[in-house]
């Protein structure tokens, strides 16, 4: 049984790859990579409730500490961060900044990482210009996914063979983790689940909605932790808003027509094989922060601020612990045996929220 016990911090100053059976050995010192194609098979029930509590602060961390024999893991997540703009490389300073202090392992790149319609080949310039350029001082792995623009088309995301020029330019740098276009890692004791968000828009996900249960149902007992990432949201309050009702598109009934633009396809596939199976589920595609209130069984975060921030619209009025769209930022994570913690920096590496629950 699951419960949370948040400590909330507000600053008053403002398609697949190859087969594996297992997300990898416990106490890895370095993140696995392991790509799989799956099969079906049923999923867990875990279930999830919260109850919160909330101080205010003015002071950041200055160190990271890690108990005695504890298993640790530390990131960054964020997305829509392919500007190559100056919001973008001041966002990566603090970034830079922030893992000094606090420690960070990797990062969750999640998606629109090149805009506007995403690199042609794996020596494109914008790899450069868009990513290695801006996180050139961050020196630890970005493990991407791919969001609408990456698939070109001005962001119809239509050009789905482009996924081979991400996975092709993996060879070619020293940061960029891309794989596959859905996979798994493990670091310590959490298991991450890389989501092809995209593919599920146009209702072309059913073999990754068997691979995503096959990978619960036989997740090895030492992954106490399910991380799932992925470009679109499943729950947001910004302009997209929550799958099935992306740009309050209603359910007229037509079948397709309404349905993919609609994202009821990801709606399926989230309620029936993420929620309560996955314990946190990270996007962006909506340009701001928000730390959800659990939904279904599963922890919810939008952290798509990484190069410029879009307005809230609250159209579907989900209930949140916080949210900014005002500033460009990200999220820091930290996963001590079973307590997460989750802190929403901005790009002046001023802390704005932090929480903590127990799993």
């Amino acid at each position: 049984m699951r419960f949370a016990l948040p400590i909330s911090v507000m600053l008053l100053a403002c398609n697949a790859g190859n087969d594996a059976s297992g997300m990898g050995k416990k106490g890895a010192a370095t993140p696995t990579d392991t790509t799989s194609q799956g099969t079906s098979g049923p999923t867990d029930t875990t279930t999830t409730t919260t109850t919160t509590t909330t101080t205010t602060t003015t002071e950041t961390p200055t160190g990271p500490t890690t108990p005695t024999d504890a298993q640790v893991v530390r990131f960054v997540a964020l997305g829509d961060a392919g500007e190559g703009n100056a919001d973008q490389f001041q966002n990566a300073q603090a970034i830079d900044t922030i893992c000094q202090q606090r420690g960070c392992d990797f990062a969750l790149y999640l998606g629109d990482n090149f805009y506007d319609s995403g690199v042609d080949d794996e020596f494109d310039s914008l790899f450069q210009t868009h990513f290695e350029d801006p996180y050139a001082d961050l020196d630890f792995p970005f493990y991407a996914v791919l969001g609408n623009h990456d698939y070109g088309a001005e962001g119809l995301g239509l050009e789905f063979w482009k996924a081979g020029h991400y996975i092709n330019y993996q060879a070619l740098s020293t940061k960029w983790i891309f794989p596959s276009p859905y996979y798994t890692f493990e670091y310590e004791h959490v298991g991450f689940l890389a989501l092809n968000t995209t593919e599920m828009f146009f209702g072309l996900g059913d073999q990754q909605q068997d691979w995503i249960d096959e990978r619960i149902l036989n997740r090895p007992a030492h992954l106490e932790w399910t991380i799932a990432f992925g470009h679109h949201p499943y729950i947001s309050n910004g302009q997209h808003g929550n799958a099935g009702r992306y740009e309050g598109i209603p359910d007229l009934g037509l079948g397709i027509i309404d349905d993919i633009p609609r994202g009821a396809y990801i709606e399926e596939i989230f309620d029936d094989s993420v929620c309560g199976n996955v314990t946190v589920y990270i996007s962006g595609h909506d340009h701001n922060r928000q730390f959800l209130e659990p939904a279904c069984g599963t922890e919810f975060i939008v952290s798509g601020a990484g190069a410029k921030t879009t307005d809230f619209v609250h159209r579907d009025n989900n209930p949140s612990f916080f949210e900014d769209d005002q500033l460009e930022g990200f999220l820091w994570v930290e996963i001590i045996d079973n307590e997460f913690t989750g802190a929403f920096y901005d790009l002046n590496a001023t802390l704005d929220y932090e929480q903590t629950f127990v799993f």
